[in-house]
């Protein structure tokens, strides 16, 4: 096997699955027909799989007809998750650097979001082990690209905290923020964060993802009090992405010229220059620096004049 002690992914025009690799595969969040063949090839030639419930995965890979236990066809599956984490990224470095090829899952969509890929690719990136993403669904990207608010600029949260204090004061810290927020939540808590929404964050545009590719998808909205109206009659079921609207921008700062004239004469007679005075004063106030030092050039003028 080359030498790959640098990190370096293998050539792409060299076959896939590659010994010595770690792959993240992205699979179905829903509808099978999503998984790309480059992902099925990959997924049928590794000889590791990690993943976060065998049984789960097992019966994946079967229904793709990609693993076979009587005739001992497919990938040795490996559990994965945060309770053996500790002790299982070792064993999967060990597997790697002895030529293996190693992919991981998560129970669906990208792994390393909201799972513990993340700490493995980590450990491997670390260890100047090549890891290579084979790109795939993401109930991320799809609640928000279907759900109309404004995706050029998000913010993903993932799933806040399941204490209700700790949620709320979580909520508090996100309360001005401008982009979109992309969350998770499970079912069962899902009445409890739209309560906290509304009372904390407002009436904001909102979406529910719920069964997102499969035949029966829905969206849910379009705004958090709808939302909420909809799940208190018909009881949520399967994890939600929720898709927020971000906060209205802060309205701008009152521009009163005589007030804001008599702060950077004061500032001045502090011992600040009228530029220090201008500078200190747009970070305090939020109006252009620039325009604020222009007062200074305009109140000189007028003191000039008979």
């Amino acid at each position: 096997m080359p030498d790959r002690s640098d990190g370096a992914p293998p050539s792409a025009a060299g076959s896939e699955p590659a010994p010595g690799v770690l792959y993240l595969v992205g699979t179905p969040i829903g509808n099978l027909g999503d998984l790309s063949p480059r992902a099925r090839r990959v997924l049928a030639g590794v000889d590791r799989l990690a993943c976060e419930d065998t049984r789960r995965s097992g019966l994946l890979l079967h229904q793709l007809g990609l693993r076979d236990r009587e005739q001992g066809r497919g990938p040795r599956l490996l559990s994965f998750h945060q309770h053996n984490q500790a002790s299982r990224i070792p064993e999967l470095l060990d597997a790697l650097r002895g030529g293996e090829a190693v992919a991981m899952i998560s129970d669906a969509g990208l792994p390393g979001i909201s799972d513990p890929g993340e700490a493995l690719v980590a450990a491997a990136r670390e260890a100047g082990l090549p890891v290579i993403c084979v790109p795939g669904p993401s109930a991320v990207t799809t609640a928000l690209v279907s759900s109309g608010l404004p995706s050029g600029r998000f913010c993903f949260e993932g799933f806040l905290p399941a204490k209700a204090g700790q949620r709320r004061a979580r909520l508090r810290e996100l309360a001005a923020e401008e982009r979109t927020l992309v969350l998770f939540e499970a079912p069962h808590r899902l009445l409890e964060l739209l309560e906290d929404l509304l009372a904390l964050l407002g009436d904001r545009p909102l979406r529910v993802a719920r069964e997102l590719t499969k035949r029966h998808e829905q969206q849910v909205g379009p705004t958090v009090r709808a939302a909420l109206e909809h799940f208190r009659r018909t009881p949520p079921q399967g994890e939600c992405t929720l898709v927020l609207g971000g906060a209205p921008p802060a309205p701008p700062p009152a521009w009163d010229e005589a007030a804001l004239r008599a702060e950077l004469g004061q500032l001045m007679a502090g011992g600040l220059s009228g530029r220090d005075a201008a500078r200190q004063l747009a970070e305090r106030s939020g109006h252009s620096r620039r325009e604020l030092y222009g007062l200074l050039h305009d109140g000189r003028e007028q003191a000039a004049e008979p």
